[in-house]
């Protein structure tokens, strides 16, 4: 089994504070914000809501399939890893990364990506953006950790899972409605 995010969009506030503890993270090493808010609508449940979306450490990472310069690797454990330093800065892994995760920096003038804080999950600490929530709308499910009961693998706003079958998994909304 490997590493995953779990992200329940009926927790998020939507306040960045997992943006601002990854930017935080790897600024100092020259990196960018490998985490995003984004704002999404369920028209089955008639709410909006909020996305926090990193790099999912796909099953079948085409990052990992187009980059010529063989930068990327996939650990056993699922977590898929980018070597900024062979990176020549192309961009195919961007293109062809169907959720954005691949960020093109200015500063170095390579890509990079969220790498799962792996140096901080290796010490037995939760990803910065895992401790950084208030709420616990972003958790991780462990190795051999089964999903829980009201997982799916997509919701609206996420890109296509088709291909590459992403590792996250989102909590299904409820309809305001039938909030207990």
């Amino acid at each position: 089994m490997v590493w995953r995010f779990l992200f329940n969009p009926d927790l998020c506030l939507g306040c960045r504070s997992c943006e601002l503890a990854c930017r935080n993270e790897y600024a100092a090493k020259g990196g960018e914000r490998w985490r995003w808010v984004s704002e999404a609508f369920e028209e089955s449940v008639k709410t909006g809501y909020f996305l926090s979306l990193s790099c999912n450490h796909c099953e079948n990472p085409e990052c990992i399939r187009v980059c010529l310069n063989g930068t990327y690797r996939k650990r056993k454990d699922g977590i898929v890893l980018h070597d900024p330093k062979h990176c020549s800065g192309c961009g195919r892994c961007i293109r062809a990364c169907p959720f954005s995760a691949p960020k093109y920096s200015l500063i170095t003038g390579r890509v990079d990506k969220c790498n799962l804080c792996v140096d901080r999950l290796d010490n037995g600490q939760p990803a910065a953006c895992v401790a950084a929530c208030p709420v616990g709308a972003i958790s991780h499910l462990f190795p051999n950790e089964p999903d829980p009961k009201r997982a799916t693998e997509s919701v609206t706003g996420f890109g296509d899972i088709k291909i590459t079958k992403p590792s996250t998994r989102f909590i299904r909304l409820v309809p305001k409605d039938q909030v207990e």
